[in-house]
């Protein structure tokens, strides 16, 4: 898909043209790459490590599957997968190289590089044939896409019949007094620990942005349905801070 002169896209509270926004978000990564998952820890005090084992208990990761990771990043979700799986395969996949670079490195240290490969790529135009993989993941990483329609579609597209979509999104919390209190530490405190603990105070400033602009869960779970996927419902964790959308190709 072609962007329109007049496309436009949102970069946190920014809009921007659609067609600058995958330059703005590579920036964003590539600045805060070395230190990404000790900021993951810091500013979730540690929770998200928790999120993404409740993905994999939901997941059930089964040996000789082979499972995409897109904007994968550091590895997170492949490794907890093949550890799950025993004997399988994952395919990481992101848009920022040197986001897989930290990724290697980790495989290299936990002997796992015969069961992974890095591939540099977009969520909206994945360089894989159609059929190729059981399970589709995408951690943290949907709501940086230009198009989630589009990587969903992807999604359907790459997975084998029977396969299966999980995404781990931050979402809204469905009172308004925990909204509050949890808006204000997220644009007051973890721009801070950006600042402090990455030296990059405007790439955190940014993510804060784009969690606030992603759809809630009931509008994100019309979104996988309408790509084609069947039985799709999300599960909530810590409140709704962070959800679980899962879905399958059928």
């Amino acid at each position: 898909m072609t962007d329109r002169p007049d496309d436009t896209t949102h970069f946190g509270f920014q809009d921007v043209p659609a067609s600058e926004k995958a330059g703005r978000v590579q920036g964003v990564f590539r600045s805060v790459a070395s230190k990404y998952d000790v900021m993951n820890d810091a500013m979730s005090f540690g929770i998200h490590r928790l999120w993404k084992d409740a993905m994999m208990d939901w997941l059930a990761p089964r040996q000789g599957q082979r499972l995409l990771d897109v904007a994968g990043g550091t590895g997170d979700i492949a490794f907890r997968f093949l550890k799950r799986a025993g004997h399988a395969q994952a395919v990481v996949l992101d848009l920022t190289e040197p986001m897989l670079v930290e990724g290697r490195k980790r495989a290299e240290a936990d002997a796992m590089s015969d069961q992974l490969d890095w591939v540099v790529g977009d969520a909206m135009a994945l360089p894989f044939p159609d059929n190729s993989f059981d399970v589709y993941t995408i951690s943290f990483g949907i709501r940086n896409v230009t198009r989630p329609e589009d990587a969903l579609r992807e999604a359907y597209r790459v997975l084998r019949p029977g396969g299966r979509l999980m995404v781990l999104e931050f979402s809204q919390i469905p009172n308004e007094l925990m909204q509050w209190a949890y808006d204000l530490y997220s644009f007051h405190i973890i721009p801070r620990m950006g600042q402090v603990i990455a030296g990059d105070r405007d790439s955190y400033q940014y993510l804060v942005e784009s969690i606030r602009k992603f759809p809630d869960q009931d509008s994100f779970l019309a979104m996988i349905r309408a790509a084609g996927f069947e039985n799709a419902k999300y599960r909530n964790l810590t409140m709704g801070v962070a959800c679980l959308h899962s879905g399958w190709k059928i």
